[in-house]
């Protein structure tokens, strides 16, 4: 019987089904032992090693409580019977629904502690990971000298099995390729193994040098346990672990568990109806910035979008079923239009498809809405006033450019939320080193204009945090700059960037801990579609599959010209639809929804952090109660009802196979009480 299918009665029968509890007959005229009460909690037992590091990340990141036990360390809990489960009101508890181990036996074979685990599991009907362990009997495979094989996985294509996808892994439809990003660099290495009786593979991948196919995830059931096998390494940043971890979770929890986990992907388009800037290749900088020598950017031809790039966009959109963030400066396309003859065909066109996207306040002209910003010096510092305080933009000055921007768009009929910012550059918040500060205006300027969301840069400020009575909102940016609109341009400038200064680069990336140089410059004509498209497909198809609904941005000179953004967002959606199942969709949320589903996480955490949530498991009922006001995040099968003061309502919107939602207590309920099928 598949995993997903035991998920649908009640805890005693799925332990019987599995063959992990043995039916006890009970006598004429005794009363039954009552059903075990589990705690909706996972324990980890960590090495240090990445697999078991990769799920805890996991886990952390779907919003399941855990408790973690350092192997290392000398201080650490003796796992024994009563650290595992114990009694309250007379009811047994299992203290933990499942338990993730670096391998099948880190404490030892027959040792104490791995006897009680093992007792453990076996009287609660508990599953256990093995993140990563080699292929031998006491996992249910053969060694890979029987018909296996062992070594480097980079760039094979394993694929879900039949069982996998009728368990837990329904939510994968096509091939699953691992990742190869360097030949010099062994990324994954695994062991391809036979099963032996009792194992049932889900993932699989042909025998490298021999017949036939070989395991690398799999359920070997024996002995009244069940373990999940997994027999190559992996980190938390491998595509392969990103598009596998959903379902290692949900086989952990047999599909009941705090948290919740959706792949997200938004895209915010900067700057539209401005003009950007041109990236110089003589000089390696951009004419007009101030740390720009000898270029003022007059004469140079700015870099703006068209009215056919505008019907492109608009079409791209529906034959991709994607919308796209446009985040305008009204003023700056009212200055372009009047330097140009008083007619703009690119904010007729758009304006024209105005209901085709979601627009975002990004201000009217784009201005620095931080310090004065003082240019004579490279670096920039902020400018000062007579007694040595710092000059600061002023809320009403702020204020006015929030009020004009979104005031226009009314006018237009655009589809715009007011509570909704997009600051130039972030700019308002603290920008270090030279602006360690918010503007101390920009609190103010927000409460007058009712933004409640204002954007902030993932890079430097990666946490969501409050600006007054607003909260921030992280973006991730794309390195598809935003002075290029040619391929050309666009590697002239990554060359620069990347490389050395022994190969005509700026030595930048020789100088950065977080950077690291290319081995040669990239070819001007080839290098963008061959290595900076794939480049940036797999970090922005990461933060997708990371449960991250985190917006990405770019800027409307990547729609114009060379068109620049579209191999990248095309390759991103053919990988995903590739790898995923229809029941598993991209979720593309507004700046307002993925500010609020961050501000639900945070107080979540909190919650969990601070033992304030309780929840748990008796047969069909999970019974869960958390601070007033805090939406708790549920994830459990097709079927589940959501019990009310009367009567039931279905629980959740569907994804991936299950149902969650974020959920708070009935009407005169204490507690969320939800009913398993």
């Amino acid at each position: 019987m598949a995993p997903r299918a035991r998920i649908r009665r009640s805890a005693a029968a799925v332990l019987t089904a599995a063959g992990l509890l043995t039916p006890v007959l009970i006598a004429p005229g005794a009363s039954a032992a009552p059903e075990p009460r589990i705690d909706l909690r996972v324990l980890v037992v960590d090495n240090g090693d990445s697999p078991v590091q990769a799920i805890t990340a996991q886990l952390r990141s779907t919003g399941i409580p855990y408790t973690t036990v350092q192997l290392t360390d000398p201080d650490r809990p003796t796992i024994t019977e009563a650290f595992l489960s114990d009694t309250v009101n007379g009811t047994p508890r299992a203290k933990y629904q499942g338990v993730v181990l670096p391998n099948e036996a880190p404490f030892g074979a027959g040792s104490a502690e791995q006897t009680a685990l093992e007792t453990y599991e076996r009287t609660y009907g508990i599953p256990q990971v093995d993140a990563y362990t080699w292929a031998h009997p006491g996992v249910g495979l053969d060694y890979t000298s029987e018909g296996g094989w062992a070594g480097t996985l980079d760039g094979r294509e394993a694929a879900v099995t039949d069982a996998g996808k009728a368990g837990p892994f329904d939510y994968l439809d096509g091939a699953l390729a691992f990742e190869d990003n360097s030949p010099a660099v062994q990324e994954s290495y695994g062991y391809v193994a036979r099963p032996r009786s009792g194992f049932t593979s889900y993932v699989d991948v042909p025998v490298p040098a021999g017949s036939g196919r070989g395991s690398l995830v799999g359920e070997y059931a024996h002995d009244g346990r069940r373990e999940l096998v997994v027999t190559f390494a992996y980190n938390q940043h491998q595509r392969q672990f990103r598009a596998l971890a959903r379902g290692i979770v949900e086989w952990l929890t047999q599909g009941v568990h705090l948290g919740r986990d959706r792949n997200y992907f938004a895209v915010h388009v900067d700057d539209v109806f401005a003009p950007d800037s041109r990236w110089d290749t003589e000089r390696d900088c951009t004419p007009g910035d101030f740390d720009c020598a000898g270029g003022d950017g007059e004469g140079t031809t700015p870099i703006r979008m068209t009215a056919a790039d505008a019907q492109y966009a608009a079409q791209w959109q529906r034959e991709r079923g994607f919308t796209l963030d446009m985040v305008y400066n009204a003023g700056s396309g009212e200055e372009w239009k009047a330097e140009n003859g008083g007619t703009d065909a690119l904010a007729a066109q758009l304006l024209a498809d105005r209901n085709q996207y979601r627009w975002i306040n990004h201000t009217y002209t784009h201005p620095y809405l931080g310090c004065v910003q003082d240019t004579s010096t490279v670096p920039w510092s902020c400018a000062k006033n007579a007694d040595g305080t710092t000059r600061w933009m002023s809320r009403a000055e702020i204020a006015a450019q929030i009020r004009d921007n979104h005031n226009w768009a009314v006018r237009q009929g655009l589809p715009v939320d007011r509570t909704e910012l997009v600051t130039g550059e972030h700019s308002g918040l603290k920008t270090l080193p030279q602006q360690p500060e918010d503007n101390p205006d920009l609190a103010g300027a927000l409460a007058d204009t009712g933004v409640k969301w204002i954007a902030s840069d993932n890079s430097r400020e990666p946490e969501q945090r409050a600006v007054g009575g607003a909260l921030t909102v992280p973006r991730h940016p794309m390195n598809v700059y935003y002075n290029v609109g040619t391929a050309e341009e666009m590697v002239d400038e990554y060359n620069f960037i990347y490389t050395s200064a022994a190969d005509g680069g700026s030595g930048i990336c020789e100088n950065n801990p977080t950077s690291t140089c290319l081995d040669d410059p990239l070819d001007p004509a080839t290098g963008y579609a061959s290595y900076i498209v794939p480049q940036e497909t797999r970090i922005a198809l990461g933060h997708a599959l990371n449960n991250d609904p985190r917006p990405h941005y770019v800027h409307q000179s990547n729609l114009a010209e060379d068109r620049l953004l579209y191999p990248v967002l095309d390759q991103v959606l053919a990988d995903y639809r590739a790898l995923f199942a229809d029941n598993t969709p991209l979720e593309n949320l507004s700046q307002k929804s993925i500010g609020t589903e961050l501000q639900r996480r945070t107080a979540w955490q909190n919650a969990v952090t601070n033992n304030r949530v309780t929840a748990y498991r008796i047969g069909n009922t999970i019974t869960v109660t958390a601070p007033s006001g805090v939406q708790i995040p549920v994830t459990a099968p097709e079927g589940t009802k959501q019990q009310l003061l009367l009567g039931t309502t279905t629980f959740g919107t569907p994804y991936a196979g299950t149902r969650s939602a974020w959920a708070t207590p009935a009407l005169l309920q204490s507690a969320l009480t939800l009913k398993l099928p």
